[in-house]
């Protein structure tokens, strides 16, 4: 019977030596890392970059990032659909300025300020993300940011005729992207395989399509996701907006 009381404390007590003995005997921290030494080994010469994410990113993972863009596409139509609220809810022209109420003198000559200096950051992360870390997707959501705040400065003027922008941006870089990726195909290559002259290692006019292709990534990831905060934008307060221009 005494023993029958600690029959729970000896198996605890057994399973844990059990489960130390083989995490001891598990190479952790020591896998062979065979297909990282190949990418390391061969990055440079076949991609001609000097960030090797990019690399990996854009040429030997390639798929993956069009399957990431995918389903971002995929994410922002969905939210897109959940938000549309209707043709009803489109303001006339006498009242914008109720339906979009504007923030005040300092935030407005803030944001008009802010505009330019976040888009060059943007596009400097993505034309240097072959050399420096950063590249489309980073690229991208700085781009989104800057066109948002623009949003935030100029409502009444800019959340309609900025969708129409968007729509066109994002169709564009995603037809780039793929193209891009088809042409080695012509030319019996692999899909998304970089060609083009790759240049000098670490200058800005090297890698061969790698920075195009980061360019039209990252037009539409910044395209993607402006959209989305402009369909968060356009329907804020319901209950305020069904009240003043009528239920659908």
């Amino acid at each position: 019977m005494r023993l029958a009381r600690y029959s729970g404390l000896f198996f605890v007590t057994a399973l844990t030596f059990l489960l130390a003995v083989m995490i001891m005997q598990l190479p952790l921290a020591n896998a062979p890392m065979l297909v990282g030494k190949g990418i390391l080994q061969q990055a440079v010469e076949q991609t001609g970059s000097a960030n090797i994410v990019t690399s990996v990113v854009l040429a030997f993972r390639g798929l993956d990032t069009l399957g990431e863009l995918a389903i971002l596409f995929t994410a922002a139509t969905a939210a897109g659909l959940l938000l549309h609220q209707g043709a009803s809810r489109n303001p006339s022209a006498q009242d914008k300025n109720t339906y979009y109420p504007e923030p005040g003198l300092i935030v407005m000559h803030a944001l008009d300020l802010l505009y330019p200096l976040l888009l060059v950051v943007g596009f400097y992360i993505i034309v240097h993300g072959h050399l420096t870390p950063g590249g489309g997707f980073q690229g991208g959501v700085v781009i989104a940011s800057a066109l948002f705040m623009k949003i935030l400065a100029r409502p009444a003027l800019y959340v309609e005729a900025q969708h129409h922008y968007l729509v066109w941006t994002e169709s564009l870089a995603g037809a780039a992207f793929i193209s891009i990726g088809m042409a080695m195909l012509f030319s019996d290559g692999a899909f998304l395989q970089p060609f083009l002259n790759k240049g000098v290692l670490g200058q800005l006019w090297s890698a061969g399509t790698l920075p195009l292709l980061y360019l039209a990534l990252g037009l539409k990831v910044g395209a993607e996701l402006s959209g989305l905060l402009l369909h968060l934008f356009y329907n804020w307060e319901p209950d305020r907006m069904e009240s003043a221009h009528g239920a659908d």
